[in-house]
């Protein structure tokens, strides 16, 4: 269906532009150069794949061509009936997938539309990894190469050319959806689970201010001191363990010294991965920074799944609701 073009308010630090809405894509026609201390990408055309009405919402997946990745990329975008019927700008919320996720698995089974159409809240989730990039062995494994890009920059051939999600979500992401959708600049959340859970607490420990909310469903708190991590960091950014510790949230929270920081961490008791997740040690490090402050929600009886993560994602929405200012 078309809809007429909606002209949105000037942001300060960037141009104005215009967006079409139809079946088949957002079309911006003017952007500004910088976001958040860097070059804008150039090509911010996305194209829309599917679009499902949903508590009022609309639950949409687009895909466009990353000049990061340098590959097609598709990811989701749920629209809350303010942003729809009222034409209201909202804040942004950012979720990252774990390992084997595509961006489906969030969308289908966490239950989350209904929480995003009550708090106003814009939700956007990317998938894990490159896709279609032909490198050798990247579907050897679940946890390394496809479905597994742990959003960091790879630092050796042949992952390098691909495989810098850190810098996907961090900027490109952030850029292309600040150009199409109508978000509130400087409203931005993100949380994500185990591998995305990882991810999203190294992309704000990262990038101090890029992101007002922070929560993490089981995350790979220290995976320097894990399997899936070490497999995953030696294969990506070499064999040094010295190199690895800047995608390491354990260690970069000891060495925070930047704007203070909350990060809501949530843990099933009964999580059988919790040898790969070491919540103990980031909560530990914490403990030691006055620049770092914590909520842990210990879940008894609860593992690693979906099931979980539905049983608690009202929660999160609403602590990131009330950080953004979005209830």
């Amino acid at each position: 269906m078309e809809r007429n073009p909606l002209r949105l308010p000037s942001v300060s630090g960037r141009s104005s532009f215009i967006y079409s809405i139809t079946k088949h894509s957002f079309r911006p026609k003017r952007f500004g150069v910088l976001s958040f201390g860097h070059i804008m990408t150039e090509n911010m055309t996305i194209e829309l794949v599917t679009l499902s009405k949903s508590f009022g919402g609309e639950q949409r997946v687009y895909r466009h061509k990353s000049a990061t990745l340098e590959c097609e990329m598709t990811f989701g975008v749920f629209l809350p009936p303010a942003a729809l019927e009222e034409k209201k700008r909202c804040p942004v919320l950012f979720f990252l997938s774990g390992l084997t996720c595509t961006h489906e698995n969030f969308i289908q089974k966490s239950g989350f539309q209904q929480y995003a159409a009550k708090h106003n809240l814009i939700v956007v989730n990317p998938d894990t990894s490159p896709r279609g990039v032909n490198i050798a062995g990247q579907d050897d494994s679940y946890d390394f190469g496809s479905g597994a890009g742990f959003y960091v920059d790879a630092k050796l051939e042949p992952w390098s050319k691909h495989y810098k999600m850190y810098s996907y979500v961090t900027q490109e992401l952030v850029d292309v959806v600040n150009a199409n959708l109508p978000v509130v600049p400087g409203k931005r959340g993100i949380f994500g689970h185990s591998m995305g859970g990882h991810g999203a607490l190294i992309c704000a420990l990262k990038n101090p201010g890029l992101y007002q909310s922070v929560s993490a469903f089981a995350p790979i708190a220290n995976p320097t001191k894990t399997a899936w991590g070490e497999k995953a960091l030696t294969g990506y950014i070499g064999p040094n363990p010295a190199d690895w510790a800047e995608w390491d949230a354990t260690s970069l929270v000891s060495q925070y010294e930047s704007t203070p920081q909350e990060l809501f961490i949530d843990q099933g008791a009964k999580d059988n991965f919790m040898n790969n997740l070491l919540p103990e040690n980031l909560l530990s490090a914490a403990a030691g920074n006055d620049h770092i402050q914590t909520i842990y929600k210990l879940r008894e009886g609860y593992d690693h799944s979906y099931f979980y993560i539905a049983s608690f994602i009202a929660e999160h929405f609403a602590y990131h609701a009330s950080l953004l200012k979005a209830a």
